[in-house]
């Protein structure tokens, strides 16, 4: 979207960190916000330091992991509002890294509630109301630079629900019509609650106003933190590497092709 301007955007997880960086973004582009987080979050004062900006927020609770929570926030949404043009399915949270032999698959499971289905919650409740809805429209979600590569050691929740969120957003964007925009966020290391025992890394704000430059000009990967390309051409070589070795191209190598296979048959049965 060229701008936000009287849009009203929805943010998962917003009541503090990156989703409230990027509330104030938003806002500042003129957008309309619904704040939402946790009950033990403290949503209302978001939402008052945001209205001491002069801009538009109202909150309510919602726990991603519960689909009706994710349906009433949409319901309120629409309420006060009467429509919603932009759903960010931000919300995650992370563990402490451990070695997977060690990790207890009832976390793993815990961690997936949130950074998979969460989104997957938001995807689907507010994405069918925004197709049907008919006007521009845009689905963001929140992965990570443990999206591209494993960035964490020892992260194996983390880092694969991440990469589940890429996934899903790519085949999202092929799903959805053009009237609703798809991009998945990509953040480096940031300042927020998740990586406060670093004690180190981009200012929220910094990384919010690097976030909505990208999403004005329709970026589809939403990135920035430079040294990401270096993790993710080691990953990617070191792959090619192995097919250049033990899969080498060849005439009519598309033979096995899966996405060749599939519009060859969708062709034949049209």
């Amino acid at each position: 979207m060229e701008s936000f301007s009287n849009k009203v955007v929805v943010i998962t997880g917003s009541a503090t960190g990156i989703g409230f960086a990027l509330a104030g973004q938003f806002g500042a582009d003129g957008a309309k916000l619904v704040i939402s987080g946790l009950p033990t979050d403290d949503i209302d004062c978001a939402v008052a330091q945001l209205r001491e900006r002069g801009i538009t927020a109202v909150g309510k609770a919602c726990d991603v992991t519960e689909r009706a929570q994710v349906e009433a926030l949409a319901d309120f949404a629409w309420h006060e509002f009467g429509r919603v043009d932009v759903i960010v399915n931000n919300a995650g949270i992370a563990q402490p890294p451990t070695p997977l032999l060690q990790v207890d698959l009832e976390d793993f499971r815990a961690l997936y509630e949130v950074n998979l289905f969460g989104v997957l919650h938001g995807i689907q409740v507010f994405g069918s109301r925004l197709v049907e809805q008919g006007t521009p429209a845009a689905i963001y979600n929140v992965g990570s630079e443990n999206s591209l590569y494993p960035g964490v050691p020892s992260a194996h929740a983390y880092v694969s629900s991440k990469h589940g969120v890429l996934a899903i957003t790519e085949l999202l964007a092929e799903e959805m019509p053009p009237h609703v925009e798809v991009a998945v966020i990509m953040p480096g290391l940031v300042k927020s609650a998740l990586t406060k025992s670093l004690g180190m890394g981009m200012e929220a704000d910094d990384f919010a106003a690097i976030v909505l430059r990208q999403l004005k000009a329709g970026a589809f990967y939403v990135v920035s933190h430079a040294y990401n390309r270096v993790r993710l051409d080691e990953r990617h070589a070191a792959i090619g590497a192995a097919l250049d070795r033990y899969a080498p191209r060849y005439e009519g190598d598309d033979e096995y092709d899966i996405r060749e296979i599939i519009a060859k048959l969708t062709a034949g049965n049209a």
